[in-house]
């Protein structure tokens, strides 16, 4: 269980420590799921090993016990023959084995029970991470949308200005003055038509006047 503390505190340090340094929350979630992934794996090594020492204990149990029964079956063996000394021999031998398999029985009982609550702890990590990664996927579509509102009122913040309308309105009073322009331009161009036709008009009427007076002036003559 010291594993699963110790592993606690460092990621707890390095936490804190981005926290306080975040610029953007997207990028420091994505940071500590894969720090607590690569826990996770150092954790499942951690496991791993616990788990082979507990077999491994196990294994010298199941020999232990199976040399105090073959050296009790040596001491009844001697017993039939009727060699008491060799089967105390042999008694003094299963002894030693029976001291070993209630010591290593001790550690086996121990490591195992050590093993089943690594175990606990590692399936319960794994939870805790399936969890951060769903709170990162809810956490940066929070902040998404935290960021487009705030874009968004950027945005109207600055068309509730009045110097953005201000500009409108000098660009509106330039087309005006360009309409104005035009239609000055074409009113001249128009003018200066009539004046000319009215020019013609008025010469006519002189060269007709001037032809009647020279009719009249032969006919007198």
């Amino acid at each position: 269980m010291g594993i699963f503390s110790r592993m606690s505190d460092i990621f707890k340090a390095n936490i804190n420590d981005l926290i306080d340094k975040a610029e953007d929350p997207a990028k420091l979630m994505d940071q500590m799921v894969r720090e607590m992934q690569e826990q996770l794996q150092e954790a499942k090594i951690q496991v791993a090993k616990a788990i082979a020492d507990e077999k491994k204990l196990h294994q010298q149990l199941k020999q232990n016990e199976l040399q105090s029964q073959n050296w009790e079956s040596k001491a009844m063996l001697a017993l039939k023959k009727g060699d008491e000394n060799l089967a105390k021999e042999a008694l003094k031998q299963k002894k030693s084995y029976d001291g070993l398999v209630g010591s290593v029985k001790t550690q086996w009982e121990e490591q195992n029970a050590l093993s089943s609550k690594l175990k606990d702890n590692l399936r319960a990590l794994e939870a805790k991470i399936d969890e951060a990664r769903r709170k990162k996927e809810i956490l940066i579509a929070r902040q998404k949308r935290a960021e487009a509102q705030k874009k968004i009122h950027e945005v109207m913040t600055g068309l509730n200005d009045n110097s953005a309308f201000a500009n409108f309105d000098r660009m509106e009073r330039k087309v005006m003055e360009l309409e104005a322009q035009a239609d000055a331009a074409v009113e001249l161009e128009v003018q200066t038509l009539d004046d000319q036709f009215k020019a013609l008009e008025a010469g006519s009427g002189v060269d007709d006047e001037l032809a009647a007076l020279k009719a009249k002036m032969s006919l007198t003559a």
